[in-house]
């Protein structure tokens, strides 16, 4: 049965939205969501648009339901309990970096609605490691503190020179990790200059070293995840997911955005796609990944309704995570969802 929310944002919200430009658009929709927060009342609106919980249990973690938010959307944690009410089951900020950049030049997000594609060249546009640990740290001690995991997503400063990753990776880490229920670990955006490179085998055993061993110091140690690329070659999947099994790792986020543009109708832009067309090949990453091992998996890239969330954990994903769909789709999308695995 449709309920009385149903169809509002596809009918009044997205028209507006997609009047204006990307960015603009995911600004003031931050803003309006920041703002409902702040209003008495406002939460139990949005609540209204949640399905129903299905609590799940992953590394030590209750999740109160299989699919949550991916890194990028609220990049600097502002409307984490706007989140909650929608009803995701758990919450990734970031991509977080040691040191507060502006990202690259605009425009850097493209929109494409007949395909529900997105391109983005972001390039890891955040507030910095302690701004945003001051941040959770007030959220943590309001009466506003999540009752649903929050993940921390790291990647590397642009400044920092590749071989200084690991140290870079770890000051945001140390900031930040206290504060979050896990840690994922981005090597695969292919929007800051030669990121991906942290995938090959010898770069990531340093990189993981590091962090495992910062991660033991922790008198609680924090599930931490790696979060890689649809782009990898077989052999370097292999290689990827032994090192991860080596070191400890909690899981796996498959995947990130592509370089993949076949497929892309109108004009071309350089950057990460994500949204429909990634969503054949992220899954059959997952489907590989599953293969090689049995760590969890959370998979992103291409849900858009049931049908595709349903694909996901049919090739091995134990969680899901949305981002382009939602801004396609908006809140009815959960429910489509939760429709199709229930």
């Amino acid at each position: 049965m449709n309920r009385p929310t149903e169809g509002w944002y596809e009918r009044v919200v997205r028209p507006i939205l997609f009047q204006l430009n990307p960015e603009t658009a995911h600004h003031w929709a931050l803003r309006f969501l920041w703002t409902t927060m702040k209003v008495p009342g406002g939460l139990a609106v949005l609540r209204t648009f949640a399905p129903r919980e299905r609590p799940q249990t992953l590394f030590g973690l209750r999740f109160r339901s299989l699919v949550g938010l991916a890194a990028g959307f609220d990049k600097n944690g502002v409307a984490i309990p706007t989140w909650e009410a929608l009803g995701f089951g758990f919450i990734e900020v970031g991509t977080v970096t040691a040191r507060p950049q502006p990202g690259n030049p605009r425009p850097r997000i493209f929109r494409y609605p007949e395909q529900e594609v997105l391109i983005n060249r972001l390039g890891f546009n955040n507030e910095g490691a302690t701004a945003i640990a001051r941040r959770l740290e007030r959220l943590r001690s309001s009466s506003l503190a999540p009752a649903v995991p929050i993940g921390v997503n790291l990647g590397k400063s642009r400044a920092t020179p590749l071989g200084d990753a690991p140290s870079d990776y770890r000051e945001s880490f140390r900031l930040l990790a206290p504060l979050a229920d896990y840690v994922a670990l981005n090597v695969s955006s292919p929007n800051t200059p030669g990121l991906r490179d942290l995938q090959d085998e010898d770069a990531l055993e340093r990189l993981l070293q590091v962090m495992t061993d910062e991660n033991r110091r922790m008198s609680r140690p924090r599930p931490l995840l790696l979060k890689i690329a649809p782009d990898l070659p077989a052999q370097s999947i292999e290689a990827l997911v032994k090192k991860c099994e080596a070191f400890g790792l909690a899981g796996l986020i498959a995947t990130n955005t592509t370089l993949d543009h076949s497929g892309l109708h109108g004009k071309d832009e350089a950057g990460g796609l994500s949204g429909a067309l990634l969503r054949s090949r992220s899954t059959e990453m997952i489907r590989i990944v599953r293969q090689l091992t049995s760590l969890p998996i959370i998979g992103v890239g291409g849900i858009c309704d049931g049908r595709s969330a349903r694909e996901k954990r049919d090739a091995g994903a134990n969680l899901l995570q949305v981002y382009t769909g939602y801004i396609f789709r908006g809140p009815s999308l959960l429910r489509q969802i939760d429709a199709a695995l229930s």
